[in-house]
């Protein structure tokens, strides 16, 4: 009896196992079954719950806050615009995401979920209304009037310390239909923010690094470090930097150029201080007083037209120069007293000639010069000795003679030997029987002269008293005295 009770508990206590374990198998396969088209429970979607949902079910759960969507649109300086899902009819549109997280679920693994819930990210795609979008992105105050600031180009520009390049202006001026294709992008993405860049704007067309904007200011500072120093005795002149800028001129182009007008003032203004031509000096006579005489043909003539082409020579080399300026007529000698000390000197009332060579005297003597009272008075001013003949023929109007040195100095006014003078000199011989206005002097000192004087020496001639001249080589001359004689009636019946 008693094994059969001990026969029949063991049939039960298995009976009870089996039962148990085919309970426990079918409670699992039937979860199993469950799960192949629900979620795990635990599960999460976007950090929604979505455990024991089916597909439907979790697609519109992870569709949830859909109308919340905030798209955020970052410029490209950082500065934030927003869109609104409900403000574009935003409807989640579900792409297919979570059913593959559903299918990539291993539902005999349903057991393990409970201690390890799942997670799954998926986007959350949408579709929009094409006209509330294009509103909302048109109604960004990026895109308003008042907050457009156009791009400019790259200037170069002239301040206090020269010239320098004035960096472009990006602007913010969006491209509508470009942006608008970025955020319909992002909204169908489900995409929470989307960043612009410069492909999304108007942009300038030339920047400062541009090869036009370089090489015009590379051109630029090639002009500016063409700094002129000017060989000139006794003074300093600079054609510096700072003036160099003056005469340089960008075009709206980035071309560069000189401004030939500006480079011709500046010329001018160099002529007008150097040139020494015709100007009225102190000279200091053999006599040992001072004279103030002017006129005549001598001194430094800077040749404007030719100096400003040097000029825009060496500012289009590009490197420091020192150099002469560029002269149509250059004196005997060089520096403030450009007469030096190589002279003929004649003292037309006292009626004396003196030479001089490095300041020592080689010769004097009496002379006699033009008749005053014929209007023949010889040219007075700062001539120079153009050239010398031997021997010679003058001619004039109602007179022709033969001497045998002649030295002009102004027009056809020089200094020449008179054998018809007998030996007289001097005193007043000029007054009444003075010559046409050559300087009339003894043959051993015409010949002296004609020896040792070079051509180009300075003739320095002058009167004591006040003269009126108004004979043509006077005119021609530009004899200090010389007085118009149209222009002198003038005045007069206008004082009458």
């Amino acid at each position: 009896m008693r094994q059969r009770e001990r026969r029949r508990k063991r049939k039960i206590i298995i009976a009870s196992i089996a039962g148990t374990a085919l309970l426990l198998a079918a409670v699992y396969f039937g979860m199993v079954m469950y799960f192949d088209s629900h979620f795990f429970f635990r599960t999460k979607i976007n950090g929604w719950k979505v455990g024991g949902m089916d597909l439907k079910k979790a697609e519109k759960k992870a569709g949830d806050g859909v109308e919340d969507y905030l798209l955020t649109v970052f410029d490209r300086d950082g500065e934030k615009h927003h869109i609104y899902g409900q403000d574009i009819g935003c409807k989640y549109v579900p792409d297919g995401s979570v059913e593959k997280l559903l299918e990539g679920q291993n539902p005999f693994r349903w057991i393990f979920a409970v201690f390890e819930p799942e997670e799954g990210e998926v986007p959350v795609t949408m579709e929009y209304e094409e006209d509330l979008i294009s509103g909302a992105v048109a109604g960004m105050d990026c895109f308003q009037e008042g907050n457009i600031v156009e791009p400019e180009n790259a200037e170069i520009k002239l301040g206090e310390d020269g010239y320098y390049i004035e960096p472009e202006e990006m602007g913010t001026h969006m491209v509508f239909e470009k942006v608008l294709a970025k955020v319909k992008q992002a909204v169908s993405a489900g995409d929470s923010e989307v960043s612009l860049g410069d492909e999304d704007y108007i942009n300038p067309e030339i920047t400062q690094t541009d090869s036009v904007v370089t090489n015009a200011m590379d051109r630029i500072n090639g002009y500016e470090n063409a700094q002129i120093t000017y060989e000139i005795k006794d003074y300093e002149e600079k054609l510096l930097k700072e003036q160099i800028r003056g005469f340089i001129q960008v075009g709206e182009d980035y071309s560069v150029s000189l401004k030939d007008d500006e480079i011709e003032k500046y010329v001018q203004t160099l002529a007008s201080t150097y040139n020494t031509y015709a100007d009225v000096r102190s000279f200091q006579t053999s006599s040992g007083d001072t004279v103030e005489i002017g006129g005549g043909d001598y001194g430094w003539i800077v040749n404007k037209p030719k100096e400003a082409e040097q000029i825009k020579a060496d500012l289009e080399a590009g490197v420091p120069v020192s150099r002469e300026p560029v002269y149509s007529q250059r004196p005997f000698a060089e520096g403030k007293n450009d007469i030096g000390n190589t002279y003929i000197e004649i003292d037309y009332t006292k009626q004396h000639l003196w030479y001089y060579e490095d300041g020592n005297l080689v010769t004097e003597t009496d002379v006699v010069t033009g008749n005053i009272s014929r209007n023949n008075g010889s040219p007075d001013g700062v001539f120079k000795i153009v050239y010398k003949e031997s021997p010679a023929v003058l001619k004039g109007e109602d007179y022709e003679s033969d001497v045998t040195y002649f030295m002009p100095f102004a027009y056809n006014v020089g200094i020449h030997d008179a054998s018809w003078r007998n030996g007289k000199f001097g005193g007043d011989i000029y007054k009444h029987s003075g010559s046409h206005g050559c300087i009339n002097a003894p043959l051993e000192v015409a010949a002296a002269l004609y020896e040792r004087v070079k051509v180009g020496t300075p003739v320095v001639a002058f009167y004591r008293e006040a003269v009126e001249l108004s004979a043509e080589n006077a005119k021609i001359s530009n004899a200090f005295s010389y007085t118009d004689p149209e222009k002198k009636d003038e005045e007069q019946k206008a004082n009458e």
